[in-house]
């Protein structure tokens, strides 16, 4: 927060920030962080791609300009769908850079020369979208609301945990936050050859992602402590 206070000034006129970072899984406090940068006149956009689908997110609360997310990481889907959420107030203020036919008031009435652009954040649509991938988030959306995104991250907060504290046990040297209360459900391990690693171990059917020099291990609801140890105990080997 201190790093907010100072490098955010009365000239900044929108403070872009990831909710959680997609190398170590460290977890912002939004709410705290949108306090400082409206005090200095501000606006707050919110990279949650990292965060919803795990992470409970009420915009209104943390009092959220701007946030943009989409399915293809723990919303569960597929690429192809993006999310926008702007402020109403604010969308009406706001002008696109680059528009179609789904950003008009009328999607029909295509005329190039006399834009009118839709209410809200929908005049940021573009054009026809992905209609496989739209059908897959359906599906993906209903999913989570039907398990829980509360129950999803407590679920994750007890497999992170023992996550930490078994790769402790096997040598693993953790670049991600201990501290419980800015930690997600991502782990992430300093590893040399991450991306080789990466490689073998999808050999033994573990997906983790090689990030640089880190390892990162993300498990969704689905999967179990077995399943992390297995990939932990395969991980290890190569640290060793």
């Amino acid at each position: 927060l201190e790093q907010y206070e100072k490098k955010v000034t009365e000239r900044t006129l929108l403070t872009c920030i990831s909710h959680v970072s997609y190398t170590n899984g460290y977890t912002q406090n939004l709410k705290e962080i949108a306090d400082v940068v409206h005090k200095k006149g501000s606006l707050l956009f919110v990279d949650a791609y990292q965060s919803a689908g795990h992470i409970p997110i009420n915009v209104k609360e943390m009092n959220i300009d701007i946030l943009s997310t989409g399915t293809r990481k723990y919303m569960l889907g597929i690429p192809g769908v993006a999310f926008l959420y702007i402020k109403k107030e604010l969308a009406e203020q706001l002008k696109p850079r680059h528009t179609g036919w789904f950003g008009q008031e009328s999607k029909t009435k295509f005329d190039i020369f006399n834009s009118t652009y839709a209410p809200g954040a929908r005049r940021f649509e573009t054009g026809t979208p992905s209609f496989i991938s739209v059908y897959a988030a359906y599906e993906a959306l209903n999913l989570l609301l039907d398990v829980g995104i509360n129950h999803i991250h407590s679920y994750l907060k007890e497999l992170a945990k023992f996550t930490r504290e078994f790769a402790l046990q096997s040598g693993l040297h953790i670049s991600s936050p201990l501290a419980t209360e800015v930690n997600s459900g991502i782990t992430s391990f300093y590893m040399n050859d991450a991306s080789e690693i990466e490689k073998r171990l999808r050999e033994k059917n573990i997906l983790i992602s090689g990030r640089k020099d880190v390892i990162r291990i993300a498990p969704h609801f689905y999967n179990t402590k077995d399943e992390l140890e297995y990939a932990i105990t395969e991980l290890s080997k190569f640290a060793k």
